[in-house]
């Protein structure tokens, strides 16, 4: 489990911007963070600002991205497109659990992180996943020990009836941000490059959170899956894995 260390910053007040899909109305709502550091596994680790969703990414966003609502039939339906854009998911996308301000879920670690090279594409700025020290940096907010009662932050085993809430239905941290434990648990990028899930999720329980928890890949989550291979876009059993995307500032 990580530590913050000293940081001068951490009260420092947080600015947010919101981010458009040019022709979109939907739009994801940022945080800047100031520079800061972080303890991950014994070691510190250096922060450079960044900004960070407020909350995982939407249903609305999301859509844009997976059903090409970007591009025309034509384009939409092109072999290169085809290839570089999901699959149909599995049934329901977001599993009757609501849409509209509502996190997306189900995507692997590699659809996650095609969206965020899709989303740079059309900002114009560099998107990708968190690194789990940015992650666990900005779930911190300046804090040593969790927030308490977690009941007030968090969906989890206890209140969340095994389903996903509505974003920001929770108290957010001091920087502002929702649901960093709880709802959906979310991809980042570990020092050795892998994919792991941070913050925990609705089918976790109240002591199983902390800042530090983590999941890697777990087959069960495409237990369901009856393709070989199985789809490298959609996690069959997945519902509650999902995305928060950061924007490297100049």
């Amino acid at each position: 489990m990580g530590a913050l260390l000293a940081n001068p910053a951490a009260q420092a007040k947080v600015e947010t911007f919101e981010e458009k899909i040019p022709g979109h109305l939907p739009v994801i709502k940022m945080a800047k963070l100031p520079a800061g550091s972080v303890e991950i596994g014994g070691k510190k680790v250096e922060i450079k600002p960044f900004a960070i969703g407020v909350t995982e990414l939407h249903w609305d966003i999301y859509d844009i991205f997976f059903l090409r609502l970007d591009l025309s039939q034509a384009e939409a339906a092109t072999d290169a497109v085809i290839k570089a854009r999901p699959s149909k998911p599995y049934g329901a996308p977001d599993r009757g659990f609501g849409h509209k301000g509502f996190a997306a879920l189900g995507m692997t670690s590699q659809s996650a992180i095609v969206f965020c090279e899709w989303l740079s594409k059309k900002t114009g700025k560099k998107y990708r996943l968190p690194t789990e020290a940015e992650w666990e940096y900005a779930a911190r907010a300046g804090a040593k020990e969790m927030p308490k009662p977690i009941d007030d932050y968090a969906w989890h085993w206890d209140n969340a009836d095994d389903v996903a809430h509505k974003t920001g239905s929770k108290k957010p941290n001091a920087w502002g941000l929702f649901d960093t434990f709880g709802n959906a648990a979310e991809w980042s990028i570990a020092a050795d490059g892998t994919a792991v899930v941070k913050g925990g999720h609705f089918y976790n329980k109240p002591d199983e959170f902390s800042f530090g928890m983590r999941e890697k890949y777990d087959p069960s989550w495409q237990e369901s899956d009856a393709q070989i291979p199985k789809s490298k876009w959609w996690l069959s059993n997945g519902e509650m894995i999902g995305m928060r995307v950061v924007c490297e500032l100049p």
